[in-house]
């Protein structure tokens, strides 16, 4: 039976008891996983932590929070009391984001992301660990910190990668890569960077647990269109952004043509030429079904453990994502496992 994560709604607007709200029911739907990102909302170790409260089974993650806005001993920290909490329930999901996030919007260098991403790994493991630390790199330092909490169980840190040298990193020194942005025709070459990363240092490449997140949405046609339209347009702007930019050259054939527009300031002509096939090769919206066989398809894939990131219309409540859940579930027998 595969095993199937959920991804909170991030950008929709809603409330902290929305996302809880989310997460009890995926819990009581069977799901095997809830994840929270960070992007300009809700703050992802108060969120987990509320959920944490109020869930028993479900594994808790960070889905997923950047190397550069904490500093590595103060995530140590926040993930060390999570998991004090919920031992055994919690992963940590890191990555490199992008210079709007980090530089535009936390006023912090986005400066040799994958070096920073290194050493950020490095020192949470070394905290987390619970001996006292002093270690300076190019890029961070710490001194004489000893953490004060104990975890109770061990933290897997999945890294999300795009990119080349990121996939190899993770493969390197991560439990767990985390996909994004990537058709089912994409995972297979993805991961033989992967595991290419992990033959280099000596690891088995069999360890490393492998999470997938998409863009899933299932309901009414008149739905299904407003969110195709909004997924075209996210697809697009992470698509320009210039560190994730070569990821999306082989699933869309007309970036190039589409970059131009865009920093042409002409986004109706960029968003033209973001064609359906594009969007549906990243993100399955449509009716009941169209989820759950994108999850079999990852799965067969090489996927351990699909995320179906729970869009809506947008500013539309938790309820568009509780019916992708639940209509999901049904289809893959989820309740019943």
């Amino acid at each position: 039976m595969v095993r199937v994560g959920v991804t909170m709604p991030v950008e929709d607007g809603l409330s902290a008891s929305d996302f809880v709200q989310i997460a009890v029911e995926a819990e009581e739907l069977g799901y095997d996983t809830v994840l929270c990102g960070e992007v300009a909302g809700a703050e992802v170790m108060a969120t987990l932590g509320m959920m944490a409260a109020r869930t028993d089974r479900i594994r808790l993650a960070s889905g997923i929070i950047p190397t550069s806005t904490r500093s590595p001993v103060l995530a140590a920290m926040g993930f060390a009391t999570l998991s004090s909490m919920a031992p055994g329930r919690i992963s940590v999901g890191l990555g490199a984001s992008s210079p709007i996030i980090v530089d535009e919007w936390h006023g912090r260098e986005f400066t040799k992301p994958l070096t920073t991403t290194r050493d950020f790994i490095e020192i949470f493991r070394r905290a987390i660990s619970g001996e006292k630390i002093s270690m300076e790199t190019r890029t961070l330092r710490t001194r004489n910190f000893r953490l004060a909490i104990d975890p109770k169980a061990d933290l897997p840190i999945w890294l999300a990668a795009i990119n080349d040298r990121m996939l190899r990193l993770a493969g390197a020194v991560a439990d767990g890569v985390f996909l994004t942005w990537c058709p089912p025709s994409e995972v297979e070459q993805k991961l033989e960077i992967v595991r290419s990363g992990a033959i280099e240092v000596g690891r088995d490449p069999s360890d490393i647990e492998v999470v997938l997140s998409f863009w899933g949405f299932e309901g009414e046609v008149e739905d299904v269109s407003l969110v195709r339209e909004r997924c075209r347009r996210s697809v697009l702007a992470y698509a320009m952004v210039p560190t994730h930019r070569s990821a999306f050259l082989q699933a869309f054939p007309t970036l190039s043509e589409a970059a131009v527009a865009w920093e042409a300031g002409d986004r109706e002509k960029a968003l033209g030429l973001t064609g359906d096939d594009v969007v549906d090769s990243m993100c399955a919206v449509g009716p009941p079904g169209v989820v759950s066989d994108r999850v079999g398809q990852y799965a067969g894939a090489g996927v351990d453990l699909p995320v179906v990131f729970v869009v809506g219309p947008g500013h539309s409540g938790p309820e568009p994502a509780l019916e992708t859940m639940r209509s999901t579930a049904k289809t893959l027998g989820l309740m019943s496992a």
